[in-house]
């Protein structure tokens, strides 16, 4: 045994021992106290659907929009108050009658008890407030579901991301196992004495090059289900296997044929949201015009009163009071100041109609570019399917003329490189053709 195959020997040790290393750290066994799932992409986005951050956060703002709505209802009941008081005076206020003639307004003790409320009769203000509440509500209420498309989008994304390392796993194997039969194969020969050492040695340069690349992607897959778990808002320390497969997942151009469809922006979340927002700007600006109008309201209070010289005795005599009464308070000038009010929300007005329409041509762009990124991912992931077929095809004719002795160890070297080539392609290719899909339904507004 010559010292080239002994190292050879030791380099295929070590480098099973760092694969199965790598490995054992991807598939460990999660700590105790972890959960353990089985997910399909629908399961993925169901689960962010609950624990992710921000879609949390969206519907933490729709109950406290819940609760603002509630406000708004609770100014038009009557405003109830209670107040209670006890003075002790020192010295109490008097009133002079005459220079030598003056009497004490209040006893030195003095207490009283109140109760009193105010309710609004007619105020423009709380109207339209009250006209105004679902749409208010009904702004969160989308802004909630447009979290969860986002949630939805970035999820699947991160999800595809994990499939499409698993097959560059899958082909890197593939290449392996292959390159590993035939080194022993060349090796074999060489000590034949049919190849030279220079042949071994571009093959085992191959060899371990692709092992290097099976580490890094062994790491990256590793990175990539962490960062599908924070997607999703699951704690990294879980354990998230993956039912779905590529195969399953639809890559039909026919997805992309609702180009004509000059509505489609009617679908999506963002054009909802505008709407809404232009359904408020409506009410603020009657809000704006209420402000010239008079506001009434009615108001009334009772209230026992208790007064003697004798702090002991204060409560032996009670002297109530008791009123109703209304207030109208009429607006004459402000300083225009409520008129530029009017005028800005009347902008504000303006400014939504131009987001409106300026939404619909986003929109168009966008789906039009989300297609044509389909479609030429499609047509991309098409042909290099093909060039992996073809990088195959002559790798192995390659190898029969080597072995015939009709061709050199240079072009089954370069055939190998060429077949990575078209695998590495074909991966790029498949992950864009994922994603062009996810921002092509995300653009159709097919995400719910």
């Amino acid at each position: 045994m010559n010292n080239t195959t002994i190292k050879m020997k030791h380099i295929i040790l070590i480098v099973s021992l760092i694969c199965a290393v790598a490995l054992n750290g991807f598939a460990q066994q999660a700590p105790p106290d972890s959960q353990k799932y089985n997910f399909t992409v629908a399961d993925c986005i169901n689960y962010a659907y609950e624990h992710q951050h921000d879609v949390k956060n969206a519907n933490l703002d729709v109950e406290s929009a819940g609760y603002h709505v509630k406000e708004i209802v609770g100014q038009g009941f009557p405003q109830i108050n209670a107040s209670a008081s006890f003075t002790d005076y020192i010295k109490s206020p008097v009133i002079v009658v005459t220079p030598t003639q003056s009497f004490k307004i209040y006893q030195p003790y003095n207490s009283s008890f109140g109760l009193g409320f105010t309710q609004i009769i007619f105020d423009p203000s709380y109207l339209v407030g009250l006209q105004g509440r679902k749409t208010y509500k009904q702004l969160y209420d989308y802004s909630y579901t447009r979290t969860k498309i986002e949630a939805n989008v970035n999820v699947t994304k991160a999800y595809y991301q994990v499939l499409v390392s698993v097959e560059q796993l899958k082909l890197l194997e593939a290449n392996i196992n292959d390159l590993k039969q035939q080194l022993d194969e060349t090796t074999a020969r060489n000590k034949q004495g049919f190849v030279e050492m220079i042949d071994v040695q571009r093959l085992t340069v191959q060899y371990n090059s692709l092992i290097t690349r099976r580490e890094n992607t062994i790491r990256l897959l590793t990175l990539n289900y962490e960062l599908l778990k924070f997607q999703m808002g699951m704690p990294i320390q879980d354990d998230l296997k993956l039912k779905d497969k590529l195969e399953n997942i639809q890559l039909d151009s026919a997805i992309a044929d609702a180009a004509t469809d000059t509505t489609v922006y009617r679908n999506r979340i963002e054009y909802d949201l505008l709407k809404t927002q232009k359904k408020l700007n409506e009410y603020d600006l009657k809000l704006k015009k209420g402000q010239f109008l008079p506001k009434l309201t009615a108001n009334g209070s009772y209230s026992p009163a208790y007064m003697n010289s004798s702090f002991s005795a204060l409560y032996t005599a009670q002297y109530p009071t008791a009123f109703v009464g209304l207030n109208l308070n009429i607006p004459i000038f402000t300083g225009w100041q409520h008129l530029n009010q009017y005028k800005q929300s009347k902008i504000n007005l303006m400014k939504s109609d131009n987001d409106l329409s300026n939404m619909k041509n986003t929109v168009s762009l966008q789906v039009e570019q989300a297609r044509t990124s389909f479609v030429n991912g499609l047509q991309s992931l098409n042909d290099q399917k093909k060039n992996m077929a073809l990088a195959e095809e002559v790798l192995r004719v390659s190898k029969i003329k080597y072995e015939q002795g009709v061709g050199s160890s240079i072009e089954v070297t370069q055939a190998e490189t060429d077949v990575q080539q078209a695998d590495n392609s074909y991966i790029q290719g498949l992950y864009d053709a994922l994603v062009s899909k996810v921002d092509l339904d995300k653009a159709y507004g097919r995400i719910k």
